[in-house]
């Protein structure tokens, strides 16, 4: 009896298209910003244009698309679709702020108070002894950690690198000087109780990191540092929205990639969910 392995009807590849939920603004942006970059390296030809470019890139950071699924529907290999996206992530990369640079920004427009927080982003767990310093004890998986600064209405201003799991947020805060860029700029950033201790200023000197009161085992809160807490958990609530903005980006719900480009990678979503919340 002879075997017949082909499919009755159709084609081989089964093709669905899906609606990404981006605005047009977006995509037309970023696409023009290839065409710029593919003039100024002389690159005259890709195997598709810019616009699509844009979409297939955008589809793996906002949907977690797999490149192999993208390459097989738009008929190009798998590894050109990585190298477009790692392409398109350095130049989103490469425009994000600075802090000083953020921080000056606020303070020209009067602005007096940004917000610190800080958020685990999960990793795939890779085996050897490098991937153990990613492991965070607080969250009890492992992950990344990411410092962010915003506005008093939740408008992310700037990301640091992408540290192990381990490390706390005070440290980061340290290794990024923080406090210090902070008073030149004439700023206070308002934080959770994770980062008590970090501003270990004179009682002179008017704090730039201001944050609520933690207990102590032998000794509670009074009825007015419980009050104190409340008003500034209401303050700075905002920071959470510019973290749910960011995380809207699927490719964050777990990074698989190397990471050592989980740094670019966020600060070129930092970009993007910029460009969609200020349409």
């Amino acid at each position: 009896m002879k075997k017949n392995n082909h499919p009755v009807e159709g084609p081989d590849d089964l093709v669905c298209t899906a609606c990404l939920p981006l605005s047009s603004a977006t995509l037309n942006w970023l696409a023009s910003l290839i065409r710029g970059h593919l003039k100024k390296i002389g690159s005259r030809w890709r195997a598709l244009p810019a616009g699509k470019i844009a979409a297939i890139v955008l589809a793996v950071l906002r949907c977690d698309q797999r490149p192999g699924d993208l390459a097989g529907g738009n008929q190009i290999h798998r590894t050109t679709v990585t190298r477009w996206v790692r392409e398109v992530v350095g130049l989103l990369a490469a425009r994000a702020l600075r802090p000083d640079r953020a921080l000056k920004k606020i303070a020209h427009k009067g602005g007096g108070v940004v917000l610190l927080d800080g958020t685990l982003i999960r990793t795939r767990r890779r085996t050897g002894k490098e991937d153990r310093k990613n492991y965070s004890g607080k969250s009890k998986c492992h992950g990344l950690l990411v410092i962010a600064l915003t506005d008093d209405r939740g408008r992310l201003l700037w990301v640091s690198a992408a540290r192990p799991g381990r490390t706390s947020e005070i440290t980061a805060c340290q290794h990024d000087q923080l406090t210090a860029r902070l008073r030149a700029a004439g700023l206070g950033a308002i934080a959770d109780l994770g980062f008590v201790g970090l501003d270990d200023s004179g009682p002179d000197i008017d704090p730039a990191v201001i944050t609520g009161y933690k207990a102590a085992r032998n000794r509670p809160l009074t009825r007015g540092q419980k009050l104190s807490n409340t008003a500034l958990e209401a303050v700075r609530a905002p920071v959470e929205h510019g973290f749910a903005h960011l995380k809207n980006w699927r490719v964050l719900g777990k990074v698989r990639t190397d990471p050592t480009r989980a740094t670019a990678l966020v600060r070129s979503l930092l970009v993007l969910t910029n460009r969609e919340v200020s349409r």
